[in-house]
Parts: structure tokens; sequence; C-alpha cells
């Protein structure tokens, strides 16, 4: 009986505690076995069925979820006042990212830190940089006083790689890249070259305002420019995977060259594009020789005079026609800066370039080729009469197709006779044949395509 009264009281009450003889402690939020459970339900039946005078009800069960949508109840001893004045944790993306700072924004982020140095700014630049840490805690002789100060209101963070993509065929390597806002997102592509090294090819905007005809990225809006930090760890991605970081004196680099030729004009985003720039080439941290790295412009010309004050960064023009007509329709800012303006910017640059190295003095004039359009022979003299009298280099480029593009590529015989025709007249040229067509990561097929919806699931 006195089992059958144990029993009863369980089934009786719902309680979640075992009752046991007096000796033994409640054990509280006890979670019933299953012994237990088919026990309960046994009982609650059999007293449904002999209990003549109570209407039938359901045997009694524990669900698991059922608290989900019933009020907790808070335990009064509870002390809960320091939890709601509390502020909530910070987040990696909360913290300022020391990717990105200049040497002199270190040196003043740092002056709030007690115990520092006037050497410890440039400890930090060097582990950062030369070593590539992507944790403070890594920085091994900075005193840990200052790594945990450091550690609460700052982050190492390259971003996340939403997808990276490499080709069968050639082994180019598309990244699509994500920031802090989910759609801040960016392609940034490899292109492999002789044995293991290659070229970054970077993004300076998320989008593009240009909307040049023949490239991909001009149909995606603006969003917003790239923050220098943005910038720079499109090369830190790669340089980390490819084992250049940590630096080792006089190796070579895998990743030898830096462009600004994938998504949005760097001009128009100059002021995070220069930080970038002067990251990279500095010699106490990534140390990239200037002239391995090439910023190209759709045209914005009074924006040639600024890129010649860094000295030593080479200079590419998309300029794709040789008339106004023409280029007022392929290329939209041609309008702002027509071809002779443009011609003139161009003309100055390579003059203050003079006391620089061969490479930043001359300048590469990319030139798509779509067929019927600026193809023709005449068009090919008339590219190499308006180059006559600056030092250049013409990049002949194969128009690379994306869904929904109105454009066809010149035939490969008719671009060899386009090239033979400048280079007779004078004008050294190269085809740039496509790399990574099977990825979308060539040239002029770079687009932000992940789905944004995906982010907000």
């Amino acid at each position: 009986m006195a089992t059958h009264s144990l029993w009863k009281q369980c089934a009786s009450s719902g309680t979640h505690h075992l009752i046991t003889h007096s000796k033994s402690r409640v054990a509280s939020h006890w979670k019933p076995s299953a012994f237990l459970k088919s026990h309960i339900v046994a009982y609650s039946s059999f007293r449904s069925e002999n209990n003549s005078n109570s209407s039938p009800r359901r045997p009694r069960t524990f669900d698991s979820t059922s608290h989900r949508n019933k009020p907790v109840t808070v335990n009064p001893h509870l002390d809960t006042a320091h939890l709601s004045n509390s502020a909530p944790p910070v987040r990696d993306w909360d913290k300022k990212n020391l990717i990105g700072l200049s040497l002199d924004q270190l040196k003043e982020e740092l002056k709030s830190i007690s115990g520092v140095k006037s050497y410890t700014a440039g400890q930090i630049w060097r582990f950062l940089y030369q070593r590539g840490v992507t944790s403070i805690d890594e920085m091994l002789n900075i005193p840990k006083s200052i790594k945990d100060e450091l550690s609460e209101n700052y982050t190492i963070n390259y971003g996340r790689v939403v997808s990276d993509h490499v080709s069968p065929t050639d082994g180019t390597r598309k990244l699509l890249v994500g920031f802090k806002d989910p759609k801040a997102m960016v392609e940034s592509v490899f292109i492999p070259m002789n044995g293991p090294r290659g070229t970054q090819c970077i993004s300076s905007q998320v989008g593009c305002s240009l909307a040049c005809t023949f490239c991909h990225t001009g149909t995606q809006k603006l969003l917003r420019n790239l923050t220098a930090g943005e910038i720079v760890s499109q090369y830190m991605i790669p340089a980390k995977d490819y084992g250049d970081l940590p630096l080792v004196k006089n190796a070579q680099r895998n990743v030898s060259n830096i462009v600004f030729m994938g998504q949005g004009e760097p001009l128009y985003n100059w002021r995070n594009v220069k930080q970038a720039i002067e990251i990279l080439t500095d010699k106490d941290g990534i140390g990239m020789p200037k002239s391995k790295i090439t910023v190209s412009t759709s045209g914005v010309a009074p924006g040639l005079a600024k890129l010649a004050e860094l000295g030593g960064i080479s200079l590419a023009i998309s300029l794709h026609a040789t008339n106004d007509n023409l280029r007022d329709e392929i290329v939209p800012i041609n309008k702002t800066f027509p071809i002779k303006v443009l011609m003139e910017a161009c003309a100055d640059y390579a003059k203050k370039m003079e006391n620089c190295n061969r490479d930043s003095q001359r300048i590469t004039f990319e030139y798509v080729m779509l067929k019927d359009v600026n193809d023709s022979f005449q068009e090919a003299r008339a590219l190499a009469d308006l180059l006559r009298d600056i030092p250049s280099h013409v990049n002949l480029i194969p128009f690379n197709p994306w869904p929904g593009s109105q454009y066809v590529s010149s035939p490969r015989d008719h671009i060899v006779g386009f090239s033979r025709i400048i280079e007779n007249l004078g004008v050294p040229t190269t085809i740039r044949w496509p790399r990574g067509l099977d990825v979308m990561g060539a040239c002029g097929q770079l687009k932000t395509t992940y789905d944004q919806e995906q982010l907000t699931r």
C-alpha cells in the first residue's frame, strides 16, 4: 500500500520529483526514466478505469518540449540585479579591426592602453603583416596586460570566405569574401602564372557606379566603398593560404603581384585604396614592391595626379575605344572625362613617373575585343596613333561572356591580326587570353552573385 500511495501521489500531482524515504533528499528538476514514465501512465489508466465517480482523463506523459510556450518560474532567491544592468557580450564584428589601420592610426589607438611603450605599435605592426597572426594572443612578446586590453576592443579579421571556386582547367581561384554587414561581399581572384606564383585581383567597392556595358560588375549597383582593411584582407587571405606569411627574407612570393581590377572604380574610393597600398608596400610590414601593384581606372582623369603622388605604382587605363562617340556608349564615364582629357592626364602621369622604374612610367591600355563594335582594323591603326606619344603597352582582352550580355568576342584570328597591326606601328601589345572562364572569374565577369536571401534566413 505504501508503494501504491507513492505512485498515486506522483501521478496525481504531476511533479517531477522522486519521493523517497525521509532520510533521502528530494532531487530537484529530476527527469523521470522511461521505466517510471511507463508505470505512471499505467497507474493513471488503472485509476481512470476503476474510479466511476471521476471522468476519464488523458494519461499524463512527460513532454520535453512542453515548457516552450509556458512561463518559466524564476527562483525568488536568485539575485538578477547584476544581470539586467550588464552590457551584452562584445562580438568580433563589433570590435575595431586592427587590419587596415595605418601605423600612425595604430599608435593613436594604443595611447589609451596602459603599459604601452614607444616601440609597441611597431611590434604589433610586424606581427600583423610580417608574421600574419590572426589572434592577438599570438603576439608572443607583447605583455599579457596589453594583449588583454587589446582583446576587449580590437580584433584581427580578414572577413569570411563565403565561397571558394578553383578552375580545374587553369587553376584560377575565385573567392567571395564577406565582411561585417551581410550584403557587403566582393569577389577577389587569384590568377596563377608560371609555377606557384600568381596575381591577386582585388576589388575596391561593393558593386560599381560606372555601368560599362561590357562589364558584369556594371550591372550591380554600387552598395558602398570598401574600407582599407577590407581591401588589404583580400591580399592577406591568399597570402596566408599560399605560405607567403610569415614572411621569409629574400623568399619568392607566391602572391607576387596585386592588381586593382576587381569590382568597383579604385579612384572613386581613393582614400581607402591609398591607405591599403601604403600598408601593402610598407617596408616594415608586407613590403610589396610598388612596381608589383597596378591600379586600373575607367578614366577618372583627375585621379591620376593623386596616384602619381605615391610614386612607382603602375597604372592601367580601361580605354576600349578610340573615339568619343563609341566610348560614350560602352564606357559612360567618357561623357565626363572624354578621350582628349584622359590622354592629357596620362601624358602628365608618365612625365611624373620619369624618375621611377620603367614599368611605372609605362601605362597599360586595356582594350576589350567586341565583335563588330570596336574591332575593325581601322580601329587598330587609330589606337596606335592615339598612344604614339605616351609610353604605353596595349592589353587586348577577348570579351568574356556573362549572363545577359549583349556582346560577342571577336574571333581569335581577328584578335591576332588586330594585335599585329598595333605592334607594327610601334606599340607593344599583348593578348590577354581568358583565365578562369569556367568559374566566372575572368576579366569583366565579376559580380556578387551569392543569394542575399540566404544571409537573412
